[in-house]
């Protein structure tokens, strides 16, 4: 009760070692003094007015009360917590000024909801200061009485002079250990748990703790902070059972009854304390009376007293005489000689005035439950004038969980898709720019029968839409998706998303913001366009919902782009024709729409792929023999919707179908997949420009048997050139 750092208000004012925040031992007592603060004298105010019960003590030998009359609640300001046989409590420290406020509030309106409450007593208040995150766990328990606060130190990112980061903790959560906080951070950057830890030192001193954790110079502070805080105590959950004896009986108390229950006892413990000081200013008063009769006739009385055999004679003639009490004529007995003067008589009188009106305040104010209620408001608002300070700890509305986004750092991903499901996340520079016409790199290690057919450059704090063959959409951020080598399998997608046993993943698209004015464009294989606000895909899960009606399987969903819905379209077909068009020809439906026609397909076409204007100036196309070029945009005449189109690449026996088509500005790297799970990185730089009517130039060098499954269009890295080039004539 001597330590600042356990309790929120010092009961008692210590002289010596009474123990550290760091665990240490305070001193014997031969070497420590201890006396009560002025608060905790409140604690006890009043008890010689019996305004509690007291009992024997555990010998017979002394009296103690069985409670104190604790002028302030001191159950929620000092908190509680202990443990009995099948049950326990663990009441959190408050703020005085807040509590008392409560009680003023729930005085005023007993039907008070919660969180109208909370607006006055506003959670928890540690002395230790902190942050505790979020309402929601504070309104759970104070509605129900038990519940549990998430509390987090405060940590503060600095520079330093050398241009480094570090991370200052200035304060800690209730109940921690500063030197076991120390030893669990350095033991983290010493497992290389947090590996981006330099150095940590303890640089606090009398005036506050301060603990500086160094960081490495490319070490992102945030990601570093976010690790603290889920593998130390730096944050910690603080649970609250709010159990307490009412009349003698254990109860899970709200906080309303809390503050209720402590209202009725500070009623009754003032309307005891009043009927006692009216008992005694009664019986005073009776003496006063019995004085002032004598006085008044002080010759009778000392004659009377003088005749009188014995005291007892005396006694009893004054009480037939005056007709007074035993009381009063003992109190006239004693009188002494100093009190027979002129102004010993005043002071009677003025007593008497005195003892008078206090006799009618105090029956007026044990007439009134009202008037006792006011008075116990009045009392304590003197209590938090005199004692009362600002509120320690924090309260944010910061989520209470640190979500694992958090401990991710925001980067560039690759995320590639097998025709059997198997997904994976990969970082972009584990690949090589490589000359255009190379071999590439084993990119995912497939089983047999198992292609790659899809790969898609994203962030990691991206949300992954994800349109499956049953016109469904499933949603999922990038970091989800797990992390692994090149050569890696992957995962099957089937454990990320609830996806059915039969349905397929046929693409996806990445999406930071779902803004208004931002379209989902769907192409399907058939031919078919539809768009549908992109605001409309903003609340999908894991479990999916309906992104598109692919009329019972009859299409297939092959490509959706996001726009600002004033695009030009193009699609492209497998005997390489593109057709181009504006993209307000296609009205806005919903999301379980089916769509208009977009491109007229001749027997055994199909479409491949669609772009948009603004995703780039030129048209890339890619064979499945790994053949490509490029060709601007410009090129292709704008016509309506639903026509056949015109050559974007010159199909041969050579080049191979069409497979794939981006709109790109050329100053990007292409990522090439092929279906046995080799990739390649080239400068788009590096792919000739040319007409529509043409062939391209290799791309990627397959091995028999092998097709160019899918491409991705990265940001452009410098290029580590190894390999030979082999052009494809033109026109």
């Amino acid at each position: 009760m001597a330590q600042p750092f356990s309790m929120r208000y010092c009961l008692v004012d210590g002289h010596g070692n009474f123990g550290s925040i760091d665990g240490d031992e305070a001193a014997a007592m031969r070497y420590t003094e201890a006396r009560m603060t002025k608060m905790a004298q409140e604690l006890v105010r009043d008890i010689d007015c019996e305004t509690v019960d007291f009992v024997d003590n555990y010998d017979g030998s002394e009296k103690e009360p069985v409670v104190l009359p604790s002028r302030f609640p001191n159950l929620l300001v000092s908190g509680s917590s202990g443990i009995a046989v099948g049950m326990a409590t663990n009441i959190p420290p408050h703020n005085l000024g807040e509590v008392i406020e409560g009680i003023k509030v729930v005085a005023a309106n007993p039907d008070i909801s919660v969180v109208e409450l909370m607006e006055t007593l506003k959670g928890p208040d540690f002395p230790t200061k902190g942050i505790i995150l979020g309402r929601d766990g504070i309104k759970k328990a104070y509605e129900t009485g038990a519940g549990s606060v998430v509390i987090r130190g405060r940590a503060d990112i600095e520079e330093t002079k050398e241009g480094k980061k570090r991370i200052v903790i200035s304060e800690l959560p209730y109940q921690v250990n500063k030197a076991t906080l120390h030893e669990k951070i350095a033991a983290l950057a010493r497992e290389k748990v947090i590996s981006e830890i330099s150095n940590i030192k303890d640089e606090s001193n009398s005036l506050g703790i301060r603990l500086v954790v160094d960081l490495k110079k490319d070490a992102n502070p945030e990601v570093v902070l976010n690790n603290i805080y889920k593998h130390t105590q730096l944050q910690t959950s603080f649970g609250i059972i709010m159990l307490c004896l009412v009349n003698q009986e254990p109860k899970i108390l709200p906080v309303k009854e809390v503050l209720t229950n402590y209202l009725n006892f500070q009623i009754e413990i003032v309307e005891r304390r009043t009927k006692y000081k009216l008992e005694k200013d009664e019986e005073r008063d009776h003496i006063v009376v019995g004085l002032l009769i004598a006085e008044d006739n002080i010759d009778e009385v000392v004659r009377i007293i003088k005749e009188s055999e014995s005291p007892d004679y005396a006694q009893a003639a004054l009480m037939a005489q005056y007709n007074l009490s035993e009381k009063q004529t003992q109190a006239i007995l004693s009188l002494t000689l100093r009190r027979l003067t002129g102004i010993e008589v005043n002071k009677l009188v003025e007593e008497r005035a005195t003892l008078e009106k206090n006799i009618a305040y105090y029956r007026d104010l044990l007439s009134s439950r009202d008037k006792l209620q006011n008075l116990v408001i009045e009392e304590l608002d003197a209590i938090k004038n005199k004692y009362s300070d600002e509120r320690k700890t924090e309260i944010n509305n910061d989520s209470a969980s640190i979500e694992d986004e958090s401990l991710v750092p925001e980067e560039e991903i690759v995320v590639t898709l097998t025709e059997n499901g198997y997904i994976k996340r990969l970082e972009p520079n584990e690949f090589n720019v490589q000359n255009r016409g190379g071999r590439g790199k084993t990119g995912a290690k497939t089983k047999a029968n198992d292609n790659v057919s899809f790969i898609l450059h994203a962030k990691t704090h991206t949300d992954l839409l994800f349109f499956t063959n049953y016109g469904r959409v499933y949603s999922l951020r990038g970091w989800r998706i797990p992390l692994y080598n090149r050569t890696a399998e992957g995962k099957p997608i089937i454990n990320l998303i609830n996806i059915e046993k039969d349905e397929k993943v046929l693409t996806i698209i990445a999406c930071d913001e779902y803004q208004d004015t931002q379209y989902l464009l769907f192409f399907t294989q058939n031919g078919i366009i539809k768009r549908t606000p992109l605001s409309m895909y903003q609340q999908i899960n894991r479990n999916g919902k309906i992104a598109i009606d692919l009329r019972d399987g009859a299409d297939s969903l092959i490509r959706v782009i996001l726009s600002n819905g004033n695009e030009e379209v193009g699609i492209g077909n497998s005997d390489g024709i593109l057709i181009k068009f504006k993209e307000e020809e296609v009205r806005s439906v919903g999301r379980d729409s089916i769509g208009v026609k977009g491109m007229t397909l001749k027997p055994g076409q199909k479409v491949v792929g669609a772009t948009i204007n603004s995703a780039g100036k030129y048209i890339l196309v890619i064979s499945e023999n790994g053949y490509g070029k490029l060709t601007p945009f410009d090129e292709y005449s704008t016509i309506h919707r639903g026509g056949k189109g015109v050559i974007t690449l010159k199909v041969t026996e050579k080049t191979g179908k069409l497979v794939a088509l981006k709109a790109v500005n050329g100053d990007e790297d292409l990522l090439v997949v092929s279906d046995t799970g080799i990739i390649i990185r080239v400068g788009i730089k590096d792919i000739r420009e040319t007409g529509r009517n043409a062939q391209g130039v290799r791309i990627i060098r397959l091995d028999e048997g092998a097709k160019v499954a899918s491409i991705a269009v990265l940001p452009k890295i410098e290029a580590d050139l190894d390999e030979t080039e082999e052009d494809v004539e033109g026109e």
